[in-house]
């Protein structure tokens, strides 16, 4: 299935109103003007959604932990301390030290990461991960399209993790170890007020996603259960009424 192709079977499967996922991974050409961005791109990688480009690079992301989680920085000596003393996110700096080392994160060799939506992309070259935001309703479609030729206890995961982390960091990890996770994220007090309050984010590794193309049809996306929670996306039905 081509890009075009699946554009077409995602809103068969979810309804036109529901937002194009995006596609983002790191490139030696920026994808458009690296802009300022407020000091977290969580809220300027959102608006993508709308349809225009967000190009990441070491001169635009400000926030240490940002920097960081997309790899194009080392981790700033203070984000331990502010994680754990000032936000309280875990118990001692210790903890969150010994959490970003198992992140493995290698800075990144190429100058820029894109994010595209699905529509305005020709194919998956340079693309580390397949992001959606999605409502409960249409998370329940997702996970259940991740589970379907995937067997694992942890096929879908959710992790702690601040936005940007659940977003990229976890495919682009995942997309190096060849692992077939899915990662639900956005569960970061600091960032949820920059989404819509009832929006989550699901992350498909580039890798995994090639397969789960192949597989969406025959998913549970296109059987009977799902199509009464797509008439309930869009206002086909009301609330708890079939």
């Amino acid at each position: 299935m081509d890009i075009e192709g699946f554009i077409a079977k995602y809103r068969g499967a979810f309804g036109e109103d529901v937002p194009l996922p995006v596609a983002f991974g790191y490139s030696d050409k920026a994808a458009t003007e690296v802009r300022k961005i407020p000091r977290c791109m969580v809220g300027a990688i959102r608006k993508v959604c709308d349809g225009e480009p967000l190009t990441l690079s070491a001169g635009n992301v400000l926030c240490g932990g940002g920097g960081l989680y997309t790899a194009f920085a080392p981790m700033p000596d203070r984000v331990p301390v502010f994680v754990s003393e000032t936000e309280h996110y875990k118990q001692s700096k210790e903890q969150v030290e010994e959490y970003i080392a198992r992140l493995g994160i290698r800075l990144s060799e190429k100058p820029y990461l894109n994010f595209v939506r699905m529509d305005h992309i020709d194919n998956l070259d340079e693309v580390e991960g397949i992001l959606f935001f999605a409502v409960p309703d249409v998370l329940s479609g997702l996970c259940s399209w991740a589970f379907y030729d995937n067997n694992d206890d942890d096929a879908v995961c959710t992790r702690f993790a601040s936005g940007c982390c659940s977003i990229v960091a976890f495919a682009v990890k995942e997309n190096a170890e060849g692992g077939r996770r899915c990662f639900i994220g956005m569960l970061d007090p600091s960032a949820r007020p920059l989404v819509p309050k009832d929006e989550l984010t699901f992350t498909i590794p580039a890798g995994r996603f090639k397969e789960m193309m192949n597989t969406m049809e025959r998913s549970a996306l296109f059987q009977k259960a799902y199509s009464i929670v797509r008439k309930r996306i869009n206002g086909e039905i009301q609330n708890n009424k079939q």
